[in-house]
């Protein structure tokens, strides 16, 4: 079992690594423009010498997102963080995150300061590992590094396109995006599930992007078709009594979680009862430090936890880690688009019968190619 003397910490700098890959041209999604990946990848140091890597979700606004987390790490949480030791980073996420409330309460940026804070809490959990030569998954207590995966960021219309290699990887479930409230979505899912292997699980996700009206018309519209979930089908802020009515007539299980911030806001979806499927972004709120007991709690209180991830290869492993840690039947969401930040900056372990295989490499995995990172820093 691992002592408090081992995940002591002195951290001493911090590295910022704003990451962009461009596309050809912008891609229209319901929360704007996106220009291509982008991600924040943040290199702690520690009185010792010792060095851990995280990453910070900052897709959006694209264009300058990571810009902003850079700048809040480097202004702000890097002070606080510097100023003093930690009897490990559960503590320094503690401490930081008592520290900013104030700041979040007065800006509104709740998000933003949770996501600088997720990336250095990953890092911290990377520098202890790599410095008791153990892979994550083992220091967290897991008794292996195998996690099934599901096929994630795909639009309909490119599935049969993907289906080769979704097949020859041996994912378990494809998920497929269904923007816009007013689109025949039932037909499509019907048109995808006669046309996809029937080996292979259906899942969908709405992005909040259908009012409360559209979604009970949609959901309805699904009666029959074996989905294993439909994911954020209102906004993540709607009200509790949109939520119940969803659950009353939804006929297949609801998702959500990446957009909750915070142990109370889990603690009160959790209560609520409308999500069978909790998924937390590790890089969005809490790290390791608060999704790791989060997830133990979802998988306590009967719910199913799938670790919510689109990002960089640092956050993909990271949430393969944080999934073999917290057991359970979840899936790890593994996007399958092109995406540089993702296949060349890390070693990613390929998907094969479905499963992912973390090695037994200190932290969670390799060190990031820094020719990559060159390539792609801003």
């Amino acid at each position: 079992m691992t002592t408090i003397a081992e995940l002591s910490i002195s951290p001493r700098q911090i590295e910022l690594f704003p990451l962009r890959a461009p596309l050809p041209a912008p891609r229209v999604t319901p929360f704007g423009r996106q220009f291509g990946p982008q991600t924040l990848l943040v290199r702690i140091t520690d009185d010792q010498g010792a060095r851990g890597w995280g990453e910070a979700w900052g897709t959006f606004p694209s264009g300058f997102g990571i810009e902003h987390r850079a700048a809040l790490v480097e202004t702000v949480l890097a002070p606080l963080l510097t100023e003093r030791s930690y009897d490990g980073p559960a503590e320094a996420f503690a401490h930081l995150t008592a520290a900013t409330r104030l700041l979040a309460n007065h800006t509104g940026e709740f998000g933003p300061v949770a996501q600088a804070i997720a990336g250095i809490d990953i890092a911290l959990w990377d520098l202890v590992a790599r410095r008791a030569d153990q892979p994550l998954w083992r220091l967290l207590g897991a008794a292996h590094g195998r996690v099934p995966a599901y096929a994630s960021g795909l639009d309909p219309a490119r599935v049969a396109d993907r289906l080769p290699e979704i097949r020859r990887q041996g994912f378990s479930a494809l998920k497929v995006r269904l923007w816009g409230g007013d689109a025949a979505h039932g037909a499509t899912l019907r048109r995808l599930r006669e046309d996809i292997d029937p080996t292979i699980g259906l899942l969908a996700d709405a992005n909040q992007s259908w009012d409360v009206g559209q979604a009970v018309r949609q959901l309805q519209s699904f009666q029959g078709i074996p989905l294993g979930w439909i994911e954020e089908p209102i906004p993540a802020d709607s009200q509790d009594e949109d939520w119940r009515r969803l659950r009353s007539v939804a006929p297949v299980p609801i998702s959500g979680g990446e957009n909750i911030r915070g142990e109370d806001g889990f603690a009160h979806a959790l209560a609520l009862g409308a999500l069978s499927v909790i998924q937390p972004d590790i890089c969005k709120w809490g790290g390791f430090s608060g999704c790791l007991p989060l997830a133990r709690r979802i998988i306590g209180a009967g719910r199913r936890y799938c670790p919510h991830f689109l990002g960089g290869g640092v956050g993909l492993l990271a949430s393969a880690h944080l999934l073999a840690a917290a057991g359970g039947d979840g899936l790890l969401e593994h996007d399958v688009n092109d995406n540089p930040l993702r296949q060349r900056v890390v070693v990613v372990p390929p998907v094969t019968g479905g499963m992912m295989t973390l090695s037994d490499i200190p932290g969670w995995g390799s060190e990031p190619d820094m020719a990559a990172i060159g390539e792609f820093r801003i």
